[in-house]
């Protein structure tokens, strides 16, 4: 199987390249690319000739978005359409990374493929958008939604715990955000399953587990054996400039439909742990 993955140099892009083996993988960073550019997008697709495309490649700062309106829709949205009708006219089929930021975060019980969006935040109508577009240009291709994404090769929130919990006594983190962590390696590789099974429609994929930032703070900071004391406060006193969702856990039961199991996030972040300090 050919495929080409846009985004290859990020946090997921990373993780893609080093997990998939068995396919001529090719790889294309924003500095080989940019999606915005149509015709180039195009002519990679042309060159290439791939059987799947792998659209990791997006302007993922949040609170970058709200600040950058025009940024985060031409990027996330006109940019995943250029790649959907460069997949449609070379026969290729499209696997889209999306989020659990297209939901207001109002439910108290996990969120469905079905249910309805209502984004919240400049990032979240970006991505809704790009579902709704490619959905449009490409009834068949592949909307996967996940969240709280982590990993080794790029900032993360692990990460900063982590570099922060070394320099101070306490961290205050929030408590009132819920949702399900996801290791880029874990979703890799169920990225890749999804792909050579020519999944389709909307699937969310994470971590199994659900937690607060707190919680998966306070679990970072237990498991590298490090003695800051992890603080809960509200996201009233933590105020940013994007709203956050505060429950925006996903169902699994898309994932299960396709026989796929995901790891719980505690046995993934002791992963990424050895990962990180190996």
């Amino acid at each position: 199987m050919r495929v080409a993955i846009f985004g290859a140099s990020g946090l997921l892009g990373t993780a893609l390249m080093r997990e998939w083996s068995g396919d001529a993988v090719v790889g294309y960073s924003s500095r080989d690319v940019d999606i915005r550019d149509a015709p180039a997008v195009r002519a990679i697709a042309q060159e290439t000739e791939p059987e799947w495309i792998v659209l990791a490649a997006a302007y993922t700062d949040v609170d970058g978005c709200e600040n950058n309106p025009d940024l985060a829709f031409t990027v996330n949205r006109d940019g995943a359409a250029n790649v959907a009708e460069a997949a449609k006219k070379t026969g290729a089929k499209l696997l889209f990374l999306s989020s659990d930021y297209v939901f207001d975060g109002k439910k108290t019980s996990p969120y469905e493929t079905n249910d309805a969006r209502h984004p919240q935040s400049v990032y979240g109508r970006s991505k809704a958008e790009a579902e709704i577009k490619l959905l449009e240009l490409m009834p068949e291709s592949c909307i996967l939604r996940t969240s709280w994404l982590f990993g080794v090769g790029g900032k993360c929130f692990p990460d900063t715990i982590l570099k922060l919990a070394a320099s101070r006594p306490t961290l205050d983190v929030v408590n009132d955000q819920r949702g399900c962590p996801t290791y880029t390696v874990d979703l890799a590789r169920a990225i890749i399953r999804l792909c050579r099974e020519s999944a389709s429609g909307i699937v969310h994929v994470t971590n199994a587990s659900e937690c607060t930032w707190f919680e998966l703070a306070s679990a970072i900071v237990q498991q590298a054996g490090l003695r800051t004391t992890v603080r809960p406060v509200s996201s009233q006193q933590m105020a940013r400039p994007a709203p956050r969702p505060a429950y925006s856990v996903l169902s699994p039961e898309s994932l299960r439909h396709l026989r796929i199991e995901m790891p719980t996030w505690g046995d993934a972040l002791q992963r990424y742990l050895r990962q990180r300090n190996g």
